[in-house]
């Protein structure tokens, strides 16, 4: 593998096959997907579609509203839990498997490690949640190793701030769930009116004992070290407690054979942290991988070129640039803006246009039909040479469109409820993961997924190569529609490739310039005839001088909504 491509996946779904999908059902009666369904055939059937990586959401023990008390777990409070399920990033045990996804519980760490081990052997490296900034309000480690001192337990209370404390404190206050008895069920009363004295800080950094219902309220935030209070300039020298903490559950799921973290909120923890972290965990373990979700721009240079993270989300620039092109709110010529603003950073860029946080490309509030998206996908795949992401049923044409609980009809795939999709159960049809099992249209987009993700997997214009934006020298082209059409050029020494992108519901006639200086640096000579093969098979091979090419534009027909890879071939003609 010489891309990454990172598969996503809700592990407490994928693998669920009950389908009763009752709403606000327990784990009884909706059933919960396992550690085990991930199977060596199904690990195989991932990595064929050219991933190289899988991202299991949800793995670390969080908080939820099923009881396993019987094997020495402390049961949660219903007022700080989102949902029966629990949300994945209400992390309860940083040691420790959710006991949600083992088959047998108290076997849940070895279930995990035997996954690992499968995930191995398949070909592909293992991704999970790091959380950082934010732990479950009924945070209690029963697996923790004996030398690890639990969060808070050292704490000064009596303070909002102590450099050495584990959270922020409003001292002689009691916290105040907005969670209230008549939103609950009868039978959920009885574990409810969760006692904190003094309040602690909320995760998103809510500082008032009463959060709102829109807060993170079932999460207490976590103290590097900064005074939010007195806004003193911070001392990181020693270290503070919670950095040694953080480190140690860190190196604990590597020495697993964890192979990277997606690490949550990453901006909401201080870059003196990150730097100091990765510098100590590649001491020990070079390859570790670091992802880090990241919304804010300013903080992009300093996160990948003094944090050591590999890889940062880019919701800012791709995702809602390529999202408002796709609904036909902006130009396809809009695209050109998101490679400016990251300029210096296109690789180290993670492009994706679904996750857990976002709503499904086929939902009613985005483009309803997953076939739409094709020619968003194909630029966040060949646009540069980063980091790509797709999420579980999105190859599928998951719409997102149950109203599964507390995450309620909102075009997403609930994180905080027990439910079964419908989609992946089709492929799964009896336990086997067959592509006979879809419908035709369900069928022809997974294998477009696969195409691509393979088409870049093997061709060195898409995995080494460069990029040149041929906007510019079309923008005033009357036979180049930039309001619709976006077209660039890749290349290597052995390879050169010009893609045009459709983002059209109609299909495109096109004459398309390429200027004298992308000529010259893709090393095309004006004087040969070129001849495009389409690698994704949408359009028919072109033909065209170079001479053409540069002065009058070489024509064709790009489908609706689709994109065409074309991989040139050269000779000269007397």
């Amino acid at each position: 593998m010489r891309r990454v491509v990172i598969y996503q996946v809700i592990t407490r779904l994928f693998g669920n096959t009950n389908l009763h999908n009752k709403k606000n059902g327990t784990i009884e009666q909706n059933g919960c997907g396992k550690l085990n369904d991930f199977t060596p055939e199904v690990l195989n059937y991932i990595k064929d579609m050219g991933v190289s990586h899988i991202w299991f959401t949800g793995i670390i023990e969080h908080a939820h509203k099923t009881d396993y008390s019987k094997y020495g777990i402390i049961k949660d409070f219903f007022d700080v839990v989102k949902g029966n399920a629990g949300s994945p990033f209400a992390v309860k045990d940083y040691y420790d498997i959710d006991p949600d996804l083992a088959e047998n519980v108290p076997n849940r760490m070895k279930e995990f490690e035997a996954l690992v081990k499968r995930t191995h052997e398949a070909g592909l490296k293992v991704i999970i949640d790091f959380v950082p900034n934010h732990l479950a309000r009924q945070y209690k480690s029963d697996s923790a190793p004996r030398n690890i001192v639990d969060f808070g337990e050292n704490d000064n209370t009596n303070v909002t701030f102590d450099k050495n404390n584990n959270f922020y404190y409003l001292p002689d206050t009691q916290f105040v769930s907005p969670v209230s008895n008549d939103s609950l069920k009868e039978h959920e009363k009885s574990n409810t009116k969760w006692h904190e004295f003094p309040a602690k800080v909320t995760g998103n950094d809510c500082f008032k004992t009463n959060p709102d219902i829109d807060d993170w309220y079932e999460t207490v935030k976590l103290n590097y070290g900064i005074d939010f209070f007195k806004k003193n300039s911070p001392n990181f020298n020693p270290e503070p407690d919670t950095w040694i903490k953080m480190l140690d559950i860190i190196m604990f799921w590597v020495e697993k054979g964890v192979d990277g973290f997606r690490c949550d909120m990453a901006e909401m923890v201080p870059v003196e942290f990150w730097r100091w972290l990765t510098d100590k965990v590649r001491t020990r373990h070079p390859e570790t991988c670091f992802i880090a979700e990241i919304y804010e721009p300013k903080l992009y240079n300093d996160f990948i070129f003094k944090c050591g993270f590999d890889f940062l989300y880019d919701k800012t620039y791709f995702y809602d640039t390529m999202r408002s092109v796709l609904e036909g709110k902006k130009p396809a010529s809009d695209i050109t803006d998101i490679w400016r603003a990251t300029d210096g950073l296109h690789n180290f860029m993670l492009y994706f246009l679904e996750n857990h946080d976002e709503q499904r490309i086929a939902s009613d509030f985005f483009l309803k039909d997953a076939r739409k998206a094709v020619p968003g996908m194909v630029l966040a795949a060949t646009l540069f040479n980063n980091p790509i992401m797709i999420y579980f049923g999105q190859e599928l044409g998951e719409k997102g469109m149950d109203n599964e609980g507390f995450s309620g009809l909102d075009g997403r795939t609930t994180i905080f409820d027990y439910w079964g999709l419908q989609t992946i159960n089709q492929w799964r049809n009896e336990g086997k993961y067959n592509d006979e099992n879809l419908d035709n249209e369900t069928n022809n987009l997974k294998m477009f997924y696969k195409n691509l993700f393979n088409i870049i997997q093997k061709n060195e214009a898409l995995y080494k190569g460069n990029f040149y934006d041929i906007m510019w020298a079309n923008s005033d082209n009357p036979n180049f529609d930039s309001n619709k059409l976006f077209s660039y050029i890749r290349f290597s020494n052995n390879q050169i490739l010009i893609i045009i992108a459709n983002f059209s519901d109609e299909d495109i006639s096109y004459k398309l310039k390429v200027p004298a200086d992308a000529m010259h640096f893709a090393g095309m000579n004006e004087k040969h005839f070129f001849t495009g093969h389409d690698l994704l098979n949408v359009s028919k091979t072109i033909q065209f001088p170079g001479t053409v090419a540069q002065n009058s534009g070489f024509g064709g027909k790009i489908k609706k909504n689709n994109a065409s890879i074309f991989e040139l071939k050269s000779f000269f003609v007397q």
